[in-house]
Order: C-alpha cells, then sequence, then structure tokens
C-alpha cells in the first residue's frame, strides 16, 4: 500500500534524494498506473482510453487478462480494477482468457483455427516458400551469438563526440553474419543503467517476449531459424515509446542471412565477390524534436559509425574487381537514394534477397529499414568512385565515401557494417581534445546547447517535452518568470513501459522542486524567484536533462532574445538606432560640405 499512499511526485523526489544516479525504473510506471485509477482522473479521457489499451494488450503469448495480472499487479490489481468494463469485454473477445485467469501457464499448445503447434509446423515445411523462424526454445544452435547494449559515448569524427546508446560499445553494432538454415542462439545482455531490449528483423516469429524489457545486469535469448535470406536491421527494443527513442539514440545494426543459391553475377563470373561491402547509413541527433518533427533533422549522417569515414580511409579495389555491397538504411527518419558515381549497377537485389533480382540501375531507393544487395564490376579506369545517397543534403552532412580503382589494391576483403571500436585510453583522448560534444535528449556542448534568453518583459515561458527531450533544453530568464513543461510525447502506453509519461525533477540548483508525472499534455508551472543555475532530469528516463538559468535582464548584446508572451517591445532600441543614423548622415553631409569648400578654395 506504501505506492498508493503517497503523492507520485513526493515518491520519485525522496528517490532521487536517496539515490543521485537513480535510474529509470518500475515503480515510475506504478505510480502513473495509480494515478490513472485516481478519483480526480478515473472519468479523464486520457485515463480511459490508457486503461482500455492496456487492458487490450497482450504478452508472452497469454492473453491480455494473463498479462495485465502480471505486470501491472500492484496491491491485487485486475483488469476489473482497471476498467470495470474491460474484463467483461476480454472474456466476450478472448475466450481463452477464462483459463489463463485459473492457471498461470496455459497449455502452450494451443491452436490457431483448431490446429495445433506442430500440425501448423508439418504443413510450414510443405509449403514452397520458406518456412517461418519458429523452432522450440530449446533447440540445439549452430551459431551462438552474444550482444551487448548499454549507455555511453563513442567518437564521430570531425571532432565529435556522440553521447548515446550503444551495442558492443559502438555506433552501429555489429554485423551479424549467418547462413540460411541456421539455427541461431542469439543473446543480448543489458550492461546499462537502463531497460534495454532487441528486435530483430530476420526472424519470422517472436522476438518481443523473449528480447523485450531487458532489465539492467539482465540477458534475453532468442532460438531461431534464418529461413530468409536477406540484408535485415535489428535494434533496441525496450517496448512502447522507448524502442524508436532508443533507435534515435543509436542502438541498431545490420544482419545478414547468406543465401544458398547464389546471386547473379557470383554466378555469371562464377567466383566470389573480391570486394564485398556492409554498409549502414545512419543519422545521429542534437535534440530529441529533431528526431521526432517532421522527416527528422539530423546534425550529422555516416556511413558505418564516422563522419566521411570512407574518405579518410577509401575502400580501394583493383580493375575488374567484383563488387558485393549488402546496403541498409536505419534511419531513422530519412530516405537515402543511394548511388556511385560512375557506376551502374548490373544487378540490385531488394532486401537482400535473390529471388529479388532487377537489372541494372543507377540508385537504390531505401527508407528506414529498407536495405539492398548491389553487384557490379570495378570499370578498367583508375581513379575515385564516389559513393553517397543522391538526397545530398545528408551526403553534406558526413554519409559520403570512395572506392578507388588502384591496379596496385590488395584484395580480396571484406568491410563491416559497423562503428569504430575504441579503447578507453582512446576515448579519453577524444574526450579531452573534441570540440563539440551531441546528445539527442541531455546536454551537449555550449556550442549547441546555445541558451534561448528571455528579457523581464516575458512572464512566463513554455518548455515542450518532445522525442524524450527538453525543447528548449537551455533557458536563461529574469527572476520572477514563469516556467510552464507540457508533455508533447502522445505514445504513452504499450507493453514494456509508460514511457511516454515524463516529470521535472531538479538536481543541482538554489531551488529544488519537481512535478508529478505527466501524461500528453499535461503540465507543471514554477516561477522562478531565485537567481542561479538550475539543471533538471526526467526521473524515469533519467537521461533527459535540461538548464534554466535565471538572473536579471540580459545584456543588449545578445544575440537571440525570444518572447513566449510576445514580441519585446523594441520601440526604444528602433528610435535609438534611427537618432544614430541621422546623426551618421548630419555628420557625413557636414564632412562631405568641408570637403567641397576647400576643394573650390
Amino acid at each position: 500500500m506504501f505506492l498508493r499512499s503517497l503523492k507520485g511526485g513526493m515518491i520519485i523526489f525522496i528517490f532521487l534524494l536517496l539515490s543521485p544516479d537513480l535510474h529509470a525504473c518500475e515503480a515510475c510506471n506504478r505510480i502513473f498506473l495509480d494515478g490513472l485509477l485516481a478519483e480526480d482522473k478515473f472519468n479523464s479521457l486520457a485515463s480511459k482510453e490508457l486503461r482500455a489499451s492496456i487492458a487490450a494488450q497482450s504478452s508472452k503469448g497469454e492473453s491480455p487478462a494473463k498479462w495485465v495480472n502480471d505486470v501491472l499487479a500492484m496491491n491485487d490489481l485486475t483488469v476489473a480494477d482497471i476498467d470495470p468494463k474491460a474484463l467483461s469485454e476480454i472474456l466476450s473477445n478472448h475466450p481463452e482468457a477464462v483459463s489463463s485467469i485459473a492457471s498461470a501457464n496455459p497449455p502452450a499448445s494451443t491452436g490457431i483455427q483448431g490446429l495445433q503447434f506442430d500440425d501448423v509446423i508439418r504443413r510450414d515445411n510443405n509449403l514452397p516458400i520458406p518456412a517461418t523462424s519458429f523452432v522450440p526454445q530449446d533447440t540445439k544452435a549452430d551459431k551462438h551469438i552474444r550482444l551487448t547494449l548499454e549507455e555511453g559515448d563513442t567518437y564521430i569524427g570531425n571532432g565529435v563526440i556522440y553521447k548515446g546508446f550503444t551495442v558492443n560499445n559502438r555506433i552501429p553494432g555489429p554485423t551479424v553474419t549467418v547462413q540460411e538454415g541456421d539455427v541461431v542462439s542469439l543473446t543480448f545482455v543489458n550492461e546499462g543503467n537502463i531497460t534495454h531490449g532487441a528486435s530483430v528483423h530476420a526472424v519470422y516469429s517472436q522476438t518481443s517476449k523473449y528480447l523485450g524489457k531487458i532489465a539492467p545486469g539482465d540477458s534475453g535469448t532468442v532460438v531461431f531459424q534464418a529461413n530468409t535470406p536477406g540484408v535485415y536491421m535489428y535494434h533496441c527494443a525496450p517496448g512502447g515509446h522507448a524502442i524508436p527513442m532508443h533507435i534515435i539514440f543509436g542502438q541498431y545494426g545490420m544482419i545478414v542471412v547468406e543465401p544458398k543459391k547464389k546471386f547473379e553475377l557470383e554466378r555469371i563470373l562464377n567466383k566470389k565477390p573480391d570486394i564485398e561491402i556492409n554498409l549502414v547509413q545512419h543519422e545521429y541527433y542534437a535534440s530529441g524534436k529533431d528526431a521526432v518533427d517532421g522527416q527528422g533533422k539530423p546534425m550529422y549522417t555516416a556511413f558505418n559509425g564516422k563522419l566521411f569515414r570512407y574518405v579518410e580511409e577509401p575502400i580501394v579495389g583493383k580493375p575488374g574487381d567484383y563488387v558485393r555491397i549488402n546496403f541498409l538504411n536505419v534511419g531513422p527518419n530519412l530516405v537515402s537514394t543511394f548511388h556511385i558515381v560512375g557506376i551502374v549497377w548490373d544487378y540490385a537485389y531488394w532486401q537482400g534477397n535473390p529471388e529479388n533480382r532487377f537489372t541494372g540501375g543507377q540508385s537504390v531507393t531505401a527508407g528506414p529499414s529498407d536495405s539492398w544487395t548491389i553487384e557490379f564490376r570495378i570499370p578498367p579506369d583508375e581513379g575515385s568512385y564516389l559513393m553517397l545517397s543522391h538526397a545530398v543534403g545528408s551526403t553534406d552532412r558526413g554519409a559520403l565515401g570512395l572506392l578507388v580503382c588502384d591496379p596496385e589494391a590488395d584484395t580480396p576483403k571484406k568491410i563491416l557494417a559497423e562503428g569504430i571500436a575504441y579503447s578507453e585510453e582512446e576515448m579519453e583522448e577524444f574526450r579531452a581534445k573534441a570540440i563539440r560534444t551531441i546528445t539527442p535528449f541531455g546536454l551537449g556542448s555550449p556550442d549547441v546547447e546555445v541558451p534561448v534568453v528571455y528579457d523581464s518583459s516575458t512572464k512566463e515561458v513554455i518548455v515542450r517535452i518532445i522525442g524524450n527531450s527538453f525543447h528548449p533544453k537551455v533557458l536563461q530568464v529574469a527572476p520572477g518568470t514563469t516556467i510552464k513543461w507540457i508533455n508533447e510525447d502522445v505514445f504513452t502506453y504499450m507493453e514494456g513501459e509508460f514511457s511516454g509519461i515524463h516529470n521535472v525533477v531538479v538536481r543541482d540548483g538554489p531551488e529544488i522542486f519537481y512535478s508529478n508525472l505527466l501524461a500528453h499534455a499535461e503540465s507543471f508551472e514554477k516561477t522562478m524567484d531565485e537567481g542561479g543555475e538550475y539543471t533538471y532530469i526526467c526521473t524515469p528516463h533519467p537521461y533527459m536533462e535540461g538548464k534554466i538559468i535565471v538572473k536579471g535582464a540580459p545584456p543588449e548584446k545578445q544575440a537571440k532574445v525570444y518572447s513566449s508572451a510576445g514580441p519585446v517591445d523594441t520601440t526604444f532600441y528602433h528610435w535609438s538606432i534611427l537618432v544614430l543614423a541621422a546623426l551618421a548622415l548630419v555628420v557625413s553631409i557636414y564632412s562631405l560640405a568641408r570637403k567641397t569648400e576647400l576643394l573650390t578654395r
């Protein structure tokens, strides 16, 4: 009864005081649920819709009622406690829920349209298309793969440090290669401080129930059979709103299922590629708002982790070399039209499957998670062949490389689609020498997080919480200004976590204050009376960080002055400029007259 006996904001505030390095926790989700059940919110539209969504969801192949009882069991809550109508609706729509309420372990062989699981497997094995990836989880694997998930920073080139989430301490994560038909045991280990998870696009079966919502220090494993060849994406997937956020932050990579069937150029030339390039195009953001607005506004783009990586280290081949590129655009937002200047494809295969063959072509178009396998020969003409997206805005920001034709090249060679794994000593040097740090959700270097300045005429300033980020991240206001935080994140539910909920908790500053948990469009206000600097976070997402600077009216030379209460009254400044301009004109006319007089003497 403890959690239900205190205000959510007070609980979080106490947690924060007890643990300055507080990590996101299940308590925040349960406090939020408690708020949905409170009298003042129970009949609100948001509460009704969220409770209906909770009641309708299922997990681990079991009934919605079972999931709610497992995940949201708090003080003996049931589906009926969440919504009195929900239980009867679930029972009418999901008859299997009756047995799951009585038993925590419904029979694993529950059928689909009257078929048992083994009947479905037998049927699929006799179809003229690949079987799904499903195998019993105790099946002996041909390959065992282990990946780690963590929070950290990495060097992305041009003097820039990126703070985000990583896979095996790099962005993108390691390239995973398996063969068609392999039974694969894929394990993700959470070595970070917040909940992570994984989605593996090469798996034609459940992944979330095995790999979703992996707690710090824990791991998840899925065993699957790689039956459909292709070039796929894997990424972090802790559940709910957190899935796109963790992709934005950098947790993704390429998995290649190599086909049994030969690609066409390999068949014609009767040999393996001389150069195999695995290439991921991706984006780096300096603001959560930039990541979720429109089609995204990345600060940088890259091939395989580093800005202009293959300009600095060109990929070199000989005239006539057979080149195969596995290309994946992980996005998360921009469309790529991948092109190599001076090259016409011999063949291109959509999603990397040899059955999806196209002949010729100047480019391939790939939205986020789209992939291609491309084959061509290096012409017998020395020089550099430029690799880029012909959506040239992203090219200008770092996604650019060189394929160089040199008769002295050393081939065969293979390029992996993964970021560079730096040692801690190397990272210490990069941190010491870096000229810029960016991060979507926290505070980057001062040249990136330029304060938005309001003068003393501004009475209220709005900070929007969007894309797991405060916007603007840094404010400068005069004493007596009211700050109003509004949660603009819409995706407040789904299994995994209520990760679209946010709050405001000051960690450092002249005055400590905090808000309750805020759902979509809810707000919190605070009048800033005491001067000084305030650094604050969101408790469910402690990587989110903002800053408020409270001091007197800014100097007249400040570059940026904004006002949420309407335009600043600049009449005085306008008249001052006009008077000075008139005075300068008079002086100029007088000087000209004097010169004319002297010349005519």
